[in-house]
């Protein structure tokens, strides 16, 4: 066998070894979820004529997907206006990518004496134990932040027994300042770590025992060194991680797109977990054609027997918005 085949078949097989390296479903960095996002088709996702929609959050019940979302009338402008016209709104499927019908106004407007009686934003959706809880940004357009100037945005969380509702919220919020883009992983006895920001976009870590609360902060500058936001927060390889978007460029190189962080403990030494962006603005499309979002944000995640399913993005495209919930194939296992 000459030394030229020998040198050929040496480079064949490392780049064969290099492909099966780069597929190992047990790889959780960004470019995990880049290489497994799938084209979708043109009417699946969730929309609503005459409203903007925004923060979509899916959840299975039975053989349906809940997906709760934000929406406000388009006579408001997108997107500042949600601080003081948004509602959570619930709307299913049978099939993950929908499209999804919508159902009801799940969490509204209430009484002026409450944190809450002006808006309900940023949904995040959790079943513990048998209870759903539902987390979420709310505000009263009379607390307004130190500047004076805008309405107070804070997390707290609303409860039922069935996904249908009644729900029930709390009467004070569960972080008592300036925060928003809620992100809740429960672990398996029940505590819970709450990821979220303030308007600086600075981030912080809080604890509970349990839902319920007291949530007590652990972290108070997660990522000192960028501006993140919209966050997912969840465990996979035996590590806490959570997606975000990349809102200045400083991690992935490019102003909002995609981007995973990872820490052993999922309170402190929070880096990125690779370089490779976890999404980008390109939205495919399964007849071949692509989509270039002016928009693309709050990354979310189905999470099914054990893996990442589907990843749920905000789009907005110049004119609309929807929710777009996007296949990774294979799906992203959890590992343990």
């Amino acid at each position: 066998m000459s030394t030229r085949f020998n040198t050929f078949l040496g480079t064949v097989l490392a780049l064969a070894a290099s492909c099966l390296a780069h597929a190992d479903p047990n790889d959780w960095n960004g470019d995990a979820f880049f290489r497994r996002i799938q084209p979708v088709p043109r009417n699946s996702g969730f929309r609503m004529d005459g409203y903007w929609v925004w923060d979509g959050s899916i959840i299975k019940v039975g053989d349906e997907y809940d997906l709760f979302a934000a929406r406000w009338p388009k006579g408001h402008a997108f997107p500042e206006d949600y601080r003081l016209h948004s509602e959570i709104v619930r709307a299913v499927s049978r099939n993950p990518l929908g499209p999804y019908e919508f159902k009801e106004v799940v969490l509204g407007k209430r009484d002026p004496s409450y944190w809450d009686a002006t808006i309900a934003h940023n949904p995040n959706i959790h079943k513990i134990g048998d209870t759903y809880v539902l987390y979420y940004m709310g505000s009263n357009a009379n607390i307004l932040m130190p500047n004076g100037r805008l309405p107070m945005r804070r997390v707290g969380y609303a409860t039922s027994k069935s996904i249908t509702g009644p729900w029930v919220r709390v009467d004070q919020p569960i972080i008592p300042t300036e925060s928003n883009n809620p992100a809740v992983y429960v672990e398996p006895d029940g505590s819970v770590k709450l990821l979220y920001r303030d308007t600086d976009l600075r981030i912080y870590v809080a604890e509970a025992p349990r839902f319920e609360g007291p949530y007590i902060i652990k972290n108070d500058n997660v990522w000192p060194d960028a501006r993140l936001e919209d966050f997912e927060l969840y465990k996979a390889g035996g590590k806490y991680r959570f997606i975000c978007e990349d809102n200045v460029g400083k991690v992935t190189g490019h102003e909002r797109w995609g981007a995973v962080f990872v820490s052993d403990d999922g309170i402190s030494d929070w880096k990125p977990d690779g370089r490779a962006p976890a999404f980008d603005h390109t939205l495919r499309y399964t007849d071949g054609s692509t989509l270039q979002c002016v928009r693309r944000e709050r990354p979310q995640l189905l999470i099914e027997d054990g893996a990442i399913t589907y990843l749920i993005t905000s789009i907005y495209d110049g004119k609309d918005t929807w929710c777009q919930p996007v296949p990774l194939s294979p799906p992203l296992s959890l590992g343990n």
